[in-house]
């Protein structure tokens, strides 16, 4: 009888992780693509896109006059299997959409992005080797800015996964005790 009270002790802490993670659904379609602007540079990264007849698909550059996608400035994505990124230089200040379609017509995501008037120029290089983009940089290797949802979800998992493993050790029976 002793076995089955400790298995269903060391359940518990499962069951804390196991149910917010079902409760949670998928959170992955919160953003398909991340854009940023650095001066008059914009560029967008994504991972949604898979190679398709020798192509990963397009992204475009919309002005607030453009409605749509062949209207923008178009460039072709260019990447991995695990990251597909596309960029434009010498863009003018201004609010601009950037939308990404694979090479199998399904929409990546569309963002928003506001491109400010540099006062300064953009740093000179020296000429480089442009990085393979095998591992990307930035805090732990995250490219990505996550939405709410997976945040959420996240503190979530966390906090039920702390206050579990509290109660857990707390529950267990010290060397003093005997049952």
């Amino acid at each position: 009888m002793r076995y089955i009270r400790l298995l269903s002790r060391s359940t518990a802490p499962l069951a804390a992780v196991a149910l917010p993670l079902a409760l949670a659904g998928p959170s992955a379609a919160v953003s398909g693509i991340s854009v940023s602007a650095f001066g008059t540079n914009v560029s967008v990264v994504t991972s949604a896109c898979a190679l398709n007849n020798g192509s990963w698909g397009t992204a475009s550059l919309m002005s607030s006059r453009q409605t749509s996608f062949t209207q923008g400035r178009q460039v072709a994505l260019s990447g991995t299997t695990v990251s597909q990124s596309a960029a434009w230089a010498g863009v003018a200040a201004g609010t601009y959409t950037v939308t990404v379609r694979c090479s199998n017509g399904v929409s990546a995501g569309s963002q928003v992005v506001t491109v400010s008037a540099s006062t300064t120029p953009a740093p000179t290089r020296a000429a480089t080797p442009a990085p393979s983009r095998g591992v990307a940089g930035g805090l732990g290797g995250a490219t990505r800015d996550y939405g709410t949802l997976t945040l959420g979800v996240g503190a979530a998992l966390t906090g039920s996964a702390v206050i579990a493993g509290a109660w857990f050790l707390r529950r267990r029976p010290g060397p003093y005790r005997r049952h």
